[in-house]
């Protein structure tokens, strides 16, 4: 009876034994619990890993043409006016309204430069006469104060159209973005006048 008892415990521990002989010694440079890759799967994935700056330089260059032909639609928009494809400071039916409203009037602000130019010829020549440097201060005066009053006026009448067609749209920065407007030649406007001088808007 005791000699079975012994043979029946040390059978187990032989049994172990010969289970731990049979499993192999992990790779000490594998991951934890992952095999050792192969040697084509290595090169595969340094194959991929060399090929990721190409394709950066090409989603660069991807990103430069976008940009280029988002640049040519504006452009293209801003001389026809095209809504679509407005910077976001031009879009809008308020800034619509506006460019109209600025564009169907004359304003004194938009003949600034010539004026200015002619002012300062006469004040060129006025070092050697007194009298044409006193009427080259006189029309600097006058054009300023001119201007002033004028905007003035377009700033009302500008504000009380707003408030009556759009008075639920959002209008902050209108009044100056049309009074910026009216310091431009009508030729040199962008985006390109609309309407006609006279036209109501």
């Amino acid at each position: 009876m005791f000699r079975s008892r012994s043979k029946d415990e040390k059978a187990p521990t032989g049994k172990v034994t010969a289970d731990l002989s049979t499993k192999q010694p992990r790779d000490p440079e594998a991951p934890k619990g992952r095999p050792t890759p192969k040697r084509s799967e290595a090169q595969t994935q340094r194959r991929r890993a060399a090929t990721v700056p190409t394709d950066r330089k090409e989603a660069a260059k991807r990103q430069r043409e976008a940009r280029r032909s988002d640049l040519a639609r504006q452009r293209e928009a801003l001389a026809s006016g095209d809504e679509r494809y407005l910077p976001a400071r031009d879009k809008g039916p308020v800034r619509r309204f506006v460019r109209d409203f600025v564009d169907s009037r004359f304003a004194i602000a938009e003949f600034f430069l010539p004026m200015a130019v002619v002012i300062l010829v006469l004040s060129l020549f006025g070092n050697a006469n007194r009298s044409l440097q006193n009427i080259s201060l006189l029309l600097w005066l006058g054009v300023i104060i001119l201007i002033v009053i004028d905007s003035i006026g377009i700033w009302i009448r500008l504000r009380k159209q707003l408030n009556e067609r759009f008075p639920n749209e959002p209008k902050r920065g209108a009044i100056a973005y049309g009074l910026m407007r009216t310091l431009q030649m009508r030729r040199l406007r962008l985006p390109k006048p609309q309407v006609k001088r006279g036209e109501r808007p």
